[in-house]
């Protein structure tokens, strides 16, 4: 979970990101055109009402950087971080960033919740003044990236054993719904759980089934015609799985597998699209020398 401010004046623009790391709060200031030192920040929440902190002399957020869209400001907090003029130090100075670099500062907070205005009191910039008195709200609260969906299958196959032509002989069938003729009473996952190889892997072991006498696992999936078509399998090792979960740790293995090589194809399909396309470009610069010299 994070925070993130914008800021853009002239030929200055930074990014403010807030976020909690192992229990304690900070702000990265990056810099994504020119250039500026930070000599002190301001925060507060979305309550502008009471006196507001403020720093004196040249770190003072007065006038321009006590209002936002019109609004006066109530900061919470005012941290200096330096002296205004970059001194011996130059543009080596801590708090001196250039497009691309990162400050990372600590902030005294208990909850992201704090934090809805950001402002920084700056120098040295590469704005038409020289400074800035940078107020930003409204921050953007990127969305959580989704957790990937588990596969799911349509039936698996937990086999003790397999004929020359690595075909089912004894083992457990289990299926992900029930049929409507279920003849061969093959076990079914209870109604209302989610068919992934987790849940089928501990419905097997609760109905009787010996992990460790499992020599390989077989998962289908149905075609079109509701057909169920072998999609992959997962060997045991040679001294077999000793429980469920390292069964269930090989299939996640397998599984991350298939992903990288899934990703590596798509890349080299990529390289190949990009191959051709640059033959082509020869080919018709060929032709067009081709042509002239036939004019020739």
């Amino acid at each position: 979970m994070s925070k993130v401010f914008q800021y853009q004046e002239d030929n200055l623009s930074y990014t403010v990101t807030i976020y909690e790391e192992n229990g304690a709060f900070f702000a990265d200031i990056t810099v994504n055109e020119g250039a500026m030192d930070v000599n002190a920040i301001y925060y507060g929440d979305d309550d502008y009402s009471g006196a507001s902190e403020a720093l004196k002399g040249s770190l003072n957020m007065n006038g321009a950087g006590s209002t936002y869209e019109g609004e006066k400001v109530q900061w919470d907090e005012a941290v200096a971080l330096s002296k205004p003029g970059l001194g011996r130090e130059g543009e080596d100075k801590e708090t001196f960033l250039s497009e691309g670099e990162t400050l990372k500062v600590s902030l005294d907070i208990d909850s992201l919740d704090s934090i809805d205005i950001f402002g920084i009191r700056a120098t040295s910039t590469t704005t038409d003044s020289g400074s800035i008195k940078g107020v930003s709200g409204d921050p953007q609260e990127p969305e959580e990236p989704e957790e990937p969906e588990e596969p799911t299958y349509d039936k698996v196959f937990f086999g003790y054993d397999f004929d020359g032509n690595d075909n089912p002989l004894g083992g457990y069938f289990i299926l992900a719904d029930e049929p409507e003729n279920n003849e061969y009473n093959i076990p079914v996952l209870p109604e209302g759980t989610e068919p992934t190889f987790e849940n089928f892997a501990n419905y097997f072991e609760q109905i009787g089934g010996d992990v460790t006498a499992v020599e390989s696992v077989v998962f289908y999936q149905n075609d079109y015609d509701g057909v169920p078509q072998e999609a992959f399998r997962v060997d045991a090792p040679d001294e077999g799985f000793a429980d469920t979960d390292a069964m269930v740790a090989a299939y996640d293995d397998a599984i991350a597998t298939m992903e990288d090589l899934d990703a590596g194809e798509e890349l080299m399909l990529a390289l190949m699209i990009e191959r051709e396309e640059a033959d082509d470009v020869s080919d018709e610069e060929d032709m067009d020398e081709f042509e002239d010299e036939a004019v020739l």
